[in-house]
């Protein structure tokens, strides 16, 4: 099949296919451990192994440039975590009925971070960036406060009931910042803690 380059929308159908739950098989280059080994380790060393497949979902995905003297599409991604946009790009371009692979990744955003908080290494040298608390940072996310008998336990890193649903959290004690927390099934465990 002859890639659409001209064909706009036959390629915004291919890539839209792609939006939504689907398994996804991870590349042998990973960290994926596989009975105690990164998948990479076998990898290097030519062994098979049976890679286990992934539940992703990808958000959104959108074409924003279609190169078709260089072959190349620019695409934005919105996805869960442990998706691999690598396998992605060989799947799309399966679907495509040809060959491809990913030539460049950009990181816009994770989580509630984006892009344009970032800075550079040059800025940190120069010392001329105001810096964020890890309180501040989070500041939109829901509030716990801990009792100091609770608050040892947490410290110790002793996972504590807690009536939450999942999530990041910030970890008061006293009305003084300690640091966050992570709730998964109902149980608080330290994350960071200053």
């Amino acid at each position: 099949m002859d890639i659409p380059w001209k064909d706009k929308q036959a390629l915004e159908k291919v890539f839209q296919s792609f939006v939504g739950k689907q398994e996804q098989v991870p590349p042998m280059y990973s960290a994926i451990k596989v009975k105690g080994k990164k998948l990479y380790e076998y990898a290097r060393k030519g062994e098979q192994v049976e890679i286990p497949v992934r539940q992703i979902e990808i958000y959104q995905i959108k074409i924003q440039q279609i190169e078709e003297l260089k072959q190349q599409i620019v695409f934005q991604v919105s996805c869960s975590k442990g998706t691999y946009i690598r396998s992605l790009c060989e799947d799309i371009a399966e679907k495509l009925g040809t060959v491809g692979y990913m030539q460049e990744l950009q990181r816009i955003q994770v989580g509630d971070f984006r892009i344009e908080q970032a800075v550079t290494i040059e800025q940190l040298e120069k010392g001329n960036i105001s810096y964020l608390s890890v309180e501040k940072l989070f500041e939109n996310k829901e509030s716990i406060s801990l009792e100091r008998k609770r608050l040892h336990l947490f410290l110790n890193g002793v996972k504590l009931k807690i009536g939450k649903p999942d999530g990041v959290y910030r970890i008061y004690c006293e009305q003084k910042f300690i640091g966050l927390g992570v709730v998964n099934q109902r149980l608080l465990k330290r994350d960071i803690v200053l």
